[in-house]
């Protein structure tokens, strides 16, 4: 049965590939996205195609795997797929479109990014309208399709290194250590400091702070 994780291993197999292929499709690209649920920093979502009978052991859901084996796995990826793209959208197309429709459009564009045409696409629980290439959306599929598996490790690390870089910028949050997520050293640090400028400006706790932020010098206005 399609979608049985491996017996062995309890991670991802190759059985959505393999179905695939056998209805005549020959480049099968897995995508998924990282990033949708942190308050600061964008969502980054990536297109992997895989050969046949890539094996990557330790491979899984990104979510399974420590870090340095998210690295490593990373790296292998990007030495074996037939192709790999990365797409991101930005905090503030977030702020406008919404979290799921910038996951979409982040897709589009790992898609875009792409060295080839695929002719099958699955997504992990998602589906992008308005292609012309067929597409299967599969629940919890980065734990049980090696292609969603493989872009959901790309995806990952991508945006962690992303998060690094925004340290950088801005160290007084802290970000490379909680990659924008609303852990409570980050809640801390938001109150602190407030909002900075790759906050996601529509999410419940930034969009308190600038409410509250708001009223404070509304208030001041009023006292002048």
């Amino acid at each position: 049965m399609a979608g049985t994780p491996n017996p062995t291993t309890g991670g991802p197999t190759e059985e959505f590939e393999v179905e695939a292929r056998c209805r005549g499709y020959r480049h099968i690209a897995g995508l998924d996205e990282a990033g949708r649920g942190p308050l600061a920093g964008p969502v980054v979502a990536a297109a992997v195609v895989l050969p046949r009978r890539c094996s990557l052991p330790g491979l899984n859901d990104s979510k399974q795997v420590g870090e340095s084996d998210r690295v490593r796995l990373f790296v292998e990826i990007v030495r074996r797929a037939t192709g790999v793209g990365i797409g991101a959208a930005t905090e503030a197309e977030i702020d406008q479109l919404n979290i799921l429709h910038a996951t979409r459009l982040a897709m589009r564009r790992a898609l875009e990014a792409l060295p080839l045409q695929p002719d099958f696409l699955l997504l992990d629980a998602v589906t992008l309208s308005g292609l012309s290439i067929p597409q299967r959306s599969i629940i919890k599929g980065d734990g049980l399709s090696c292609s969603i598996a493989a872009a959901s490790i790309i995806a990952k690390v991508t945006r962690d290194r992303l998060m690094v870089e925004y340290h950088r910028w801005y160290p007084q949050y802290n970000f490379a250590e909680h990659k924008g997520y609303g852990t409570p050293e980050h809640l801390r640090l938001l109150r602190e400091h407030g909002p900075c400028a790759i906050h996601r400006r529509s999410f419940a706790p930034v969009q308190q702070l600038c409410v509250g932020d708001a009223r404070k010098l509304c208030s001041a206005v009023d006292q002048v």
